[in-house]
């Protein structure tokens, strides 16, 4: 009797570890599965979520929006550096300070996204006067009138040249509003818009326009 349960007890034995161990064996086979299962997808989502991410952070506008927005930047800086050595006005040297202290930055941000992109920054001294009606940009004999310019001829030719640059400016700034999706240019777009505008207002009363 004894013996005979001894062995029913190693019979229930046997046959309760051989289904413990099918069991561990079938949840393994789900585990490891699912792991995989699990790890390829985490692993095809991943490029599909950065390629996402990539689309949206910047497109040709902002990069033509960048590459054009410098150089038309330097000239101003440029145009308002002539101005405390010939300005007759008081106000025209505070205006042409606040033009160069508004655009300098905004070139270095310009500089940096297009250096976080892979683009080409323009080079300094690259700007081609020559392009006349371009973005307002003004021609070679323009800058070299204005150089040689002082007191209310300077004056008078700085602001009517540099309201022609601004109305330019605020033209680029509103494609890159229509066109761009870099959330930083857009900004800046928007900032150039409401700041040049208002100084275009600011420079026709110092003519007597308004």
């Amino acid at each position: 009797m004894i013996r005979k349960r001894s062995l029913v007890r190693r019979t229930a034995a046997v046959a309760t570890a051989g289904a413990a161990l099918f069991l561990l064996a079938a949840c393994g086979g789900d585990g490891s599965g699912t792991a995989g299962h699990g790890g390829h997808s985490a692993a095809s989502a991943t490029p599909s979520t950065s390629a996402s991410a990539s689309r949206g952070q910047h497109n040709p506008a902002d990069v033509a929006f960048a590459k054009g927005m410098i150089p038309h930047h330097r000239q101003a800086v440029e145009m308002a550096d002539l101005a405390p050595g010939r300005a007759g006005s008081a106000d025209v040297r505070k205006l042409a300070a606040d033009i160069e202290k508004a655009q300098a930055p905004e070139i270095r941000a310009l500089s940096g996204w297009l250096t976080s992109w892979g683009e080409e920054v323009p080079a300094a001294g690259a700007m081609d006067h020559s392009a006349h009606g371009m973005g307002g940009m003004m021609t070679d004999e323009e800058m070299s009138g204005l150089g040689d310019a002082s007191g209310r001829a300077f004056d008078t030719a700085f602001l009517e040249l540099m309201i022609k640059h601004h109305e330019g400016a605020v033209e680029m700034a509103r494609t890159e509003r229509a066109d761009g999706s870099y959330g930083p240019a857009t900004k800046m777009a928007g900032e150039i818009i409401a700041s040049q505008s208002a100084e275009i207002e600011r420079m026709r009363k110092l003519l007597g326009e308004d």
